[in-house]
């Protein structure tokens, strides 16, 4: 098939330092993209990119694609930018989609963040600078429901620490799991991922953490949204950036881009049916992950294909564990090829990038015949899986499950009672106002509909750490819950 999408050029880096020998996201972002053009061994593909495709990040340009595109010479490019909220997969799966259909030719791929930099200049007392791009996309795009309930919004905020850990908790009473039982068992997973960071050279770890370092709270390691602590959570605060191109095999073959920088999409899928987590009728799994983890699993069976390479998204140990669930993997098979967001780094909206370039490295130098990168969107409200290889099938195969789900996995009616009885189906603990501990609790109401409230009371936050509480009865008034 000359349509056939085929990876051939990929790029990445990385910076540390003090402010002054740092880059700005936009800069980032063109090393990474001169990175993947040079990699490709024939920078006339530079000639044939139709479109760049940008997840968007913590920064504030309107269009880093058309600057990109300026300074590498792109003639009529169209540019997009996603929003939180889009997979980032979805921007693969697009070009895979466009380039079969014969559209486009080549595609260019690339995130990346500075949120280093602008840390250094806190540290350093230096005014954070970002070149003004004020020109729109041709694309914006971005997903017509809301990540956030108005209760959880209220009590969590937008930070995704709080989600992840409630939908923790919840995993937690699932397995029958006890307290400490559970804090070694993520522990213990978190300890081997850093031992995979620590080989990668590009991860943004220095060293690897021990099961003890990262169970033990202290001023480096505090506590973020019980039971999660900072070791168990996504780095934000890098300078890193990935590319990727994207191309026909006509144009590769046209090209002569040598067979060894190849690596083909085998097959994808995605689930885009978004429920806020406050309405998901169960807080530790997503039915449609699950149906796209089937629908995977499923294609690899029919193409007789073996996997032997994973990296799981890893912002926090709920989204490894429900995408492990969700393909039935067993312990003993290793989730990360990274190191995990933790530890390989997070740039916010753009990792699923750098995952996959380094699938493909991996895949060129043979360590693997075929791996599976897996994303997420926003607080694990959407999900994709992307198989990939060096041989190629005959054509990349999409099933987006987004309409089963929807059919399949209704919202929760929301609770409308200011004071009664409910039952804890997940919960948290965070630093509320005047740095007081406050917990935050999901529950169902007598009629089954959804509640968050909070509380303050120190008593009930230590037995909420101590012992087992999803499953257990609270009272509530005005948002405020009582054992």
């Amino acid at each position: 098939m000359d349509n056939r999408p085929v990876i051939v050029g990929v790029g990445s880096i990385q910076q540390k330092g003090n402010y002054k020998s740092l880059d700005e996201a936009l800069i980032l972002m063109d090393i990474a993209t001169k990175k993947a053009i040079k990699d490709t061994n024939n920078e006339n593909i530079k000639n044939f990119i139709e479109e760049i495709h940008i997840p968007k990040g913590y920064w504030r340009y309107r269009d880093p694609g058309k600057w990109i595109a300026t300074k590498n010479n792109f003639k009529d490019v169209k540019t997009s930018v996603y929003k939180i909220g889009v997979l980032q997969q979805s921007l693969l799966n697009s070009c895979c989609n466009k380039i079969l259909n014969k559209e486009i030719g080549a595609s260019l791929i690339v995130g990346g963040e500075a949120r280093y930099k602008q840390l250094r200049s806190v540290i350093e007392k230096k005014e954070y600078f970002e070149t003004k791009l004020d020109e729109n996309p041709d694309f914006y795009i971005k997903a017509k429901e809301d990540l956030y309930g108005d209760e959880e919004l209220e009590e969590l905020g937008a930070m995704a620490v709080g989600y992840y850990a409630t939908m923790e908790t919840a995993l937690r009473k699932n397995d029958n799991e006890n307290i400490e039982e559970h804090q070694n068992n993520i522990a213990s997973m978190y300890e081997e991922f850093s031992k995979v960071a620590s080989n990668n050279e590009d991860a943004w770890l220095d060293h690897p953490y021990s099961k003890k370092e990262i169970l033990e709270t202290s001023k480096k390691n505090k506590m973020l949204a019980y039971p999660y602590n900072k070791l168990h959570c996504t780095s934000w605060n890098v300078n890193q950036s990935a590319a990727l191109i994207i191309c026909s095999e006509e144009l590769a073959n046209k090209l002569e881009i040598d067979n060894k920088k190849r690596v083909y999409p085998i097959s994808s899928s995605e689930n885009n049916h978004m429920i806020a987590i406050q309405q998901r009728p169960k807080l530790y799994e997503s039915l449609g992950m699950i149906y796209a983890a089937k629908s995977i699993n499923r294609m690899m069976e029919q193409l007789d294909i073996r996997l032997d390479a994973y990296d799981l998204y890893s912002c926090f140990p709920a989204a490894v564990k429900m995408f492990s669930k969700s393909l039935e993997l067993g312990s003993e098979i290793p989730k990360t090829i990274t190191g995990s967001m933790p530890y390989a780094g997070g740039p916010l909206n753009s990792f699923v990038i750098h995952s996959t370039v380094k699938m493909i490295q991996k895949i060129r130098a043979l360590e693997a015949r075929h791996g599976l990168v897996t994303g997420v969107s926003g607080m694990m409200t959407k999900q994709s899986f992307c198989v990939w290889g060096k041989e190629y099938q005959e054509q990349f195969i999409f099933d987006d499950v987004t309409e089963r789900a929807k059919l399949d996995e209704k919202p929760v009616e929301l609770s409308n009672i200011a004071e009664g009885e409910g039952e804890i189906i997940g919960y948290t603990i965070i630093e509320g106002s005047e740095h007081a501990s406050k917990a935050v609790l999901y529950l169902d109401d007598e009629k089954k509909h959804r509640k968050v409230v909070s509380s303050l009371d120190k008593n009930f936050i230590n037995l909420l750490m101590e012992e087992e509480w999803v499953g257990k009865k609270v009272k509530f008034k005005d948002g405020q819950a009582t054992p």
